[in-house]
């Protein structure tokens, strides 16, 4: 997902601490589940279900991060994916083949016993389908948090409201968002401050980037941005072989992006690519209020419908009501 910009980043990530961000927050809601599935799961990559063999690894997800933000102040707003463009076909199809080449190998993996092999393998096999995605919203709706269908690219979406003040920042893993817009981009914000990664569990830490510190360190347009995430492959486009952010950055920093691509990738237009980005499909038709919890309906849902355990359930509402110096939570609406 998103595009490998890494390498030419580093030096403009800010730690943060998580008293530093209290405010809307725009949630890349498709990103988000994403990760739950991916890491919620058992020691051979089964993920959690419940009796009915149903998948909850999201559900578990969304009320213990949730749960996390609302203790530290932080109101957000998870905003979903809506139709892909059609540049995004490609990878779209691309990804289905890998979670579906993925599942296989983690069967395979289980059989033979090797536990290691079979939780790499199913990380990959990960699906948000419609059952994940509307359960997601019945739960946050249950939370009283308000959710927004993107008409295209949540990222996109959230950059937005990001950059019409609707929102402080966007949370999201994908470094695409600044390709989208977004002013502020935090990432990290795990509730355990730990990710696995290549195998190996890390710690992270909260981090921001801020889109005009990036194109001002790095010499750069928001459009030249762009170019170098065109040259090393984006969503819509496969990109140059060979040529990675630092090659990318030097490439457009000399002035050489449109030779390059005539030279490398002939018959390829680079201008939708750069047009979805500057123009992508987004809504000012949206309400962003919050609401006090429905506990009850949590409980029922989670615990009744879903197998979950009353007292994890409990616990984590606790921080629901409870809010840096307030008990209610009068203070959201």
């Amino acid at each position: 997902m998103g595009v490998a910009l890494r390498d030419i980043l580093i030096d403009y990530k800010r730690a943060v601490t998580w008293d530093s961000l209290p405010g809307v927050a725009a949630v890349d809601a498709n990103n988000a589940l994403y990760q739950f599935l991916s890491i919620i799961r058992q020691p051979d990559g089964t993920p959690l279900m419940d009796r009915k063999g149903r998948v909850t690894s999201h559900l578990s997800g969304i009320l213990f991060r949730v749960s996390n933000f609302m203790e530290k102040g932080i109101k957000p707003v998870f905003v979903f994916d809506g139709k892909p463009a059609a540049l995004k076909q490609d990878t779209v199809d691309g990804r289905r083949k890998i979670r579906t080449e993925a599942g296989e190998k983690w069967k395979e993996a289980i059989e033979r016993g090797d536990e290691a092999e079979a939780y790499k393998q199913a990380r990959s096999s990960s699906r948000v389908d419609t059952t994940i995605i509307e359960t997601s919203k019945e739960l946050l709706h249950l939370m009283g948090l308000p959710t927004i269908q993107a008409p295209g690219e949540g990222e996109a979406q959230a950059s937005y409201m990001v950059a019409k003040g609707d929102a402080r920042y966007v949370v999201s893993q994908d470094y695409d968002t600044l390709l989208f817009g977004a002013p502020d981009l935090v990432r990290n914000l795990t509730v355990s401050g730990k990710r696995k990664i290549r195998g190996r569990q890390v710690t992270v830490n909260p981090e921001r980037l801020i889109l005009s510190e990036v194109l001002e360190g790095l010499k750069l347009t928001r459009e030249q941005l762009i170019e170098i995430g065109i040259l090393i492959g984006t969503d819509f486009n496969p990109g140059v072989g060979g040529v990675g952010p630092k090659t990318g950055l030097r490439i457009v920093q000399r002035g050489e992006f449109t030779a390059k691509i005539r030279e490398k990738l002939p018959d390829f237009d680079p201008v939708p690519v750069m047009d979805l980005f500057l123009h992508p499909d987004v809504t000012d038709d949206y309400t962003l209020a919050w609401s006090h919890p429905d506990i009850p309906g949590i409980k029922k849902m989670l615990c009744s419908d879903y197998d979950f355990s009353e007292e994890r359930v409990g616990k984590a509402m606790e921080n629901f009501c409870v809010k840096a110096g307030q008990k209610t939570l009068e203070g959201w609406c």
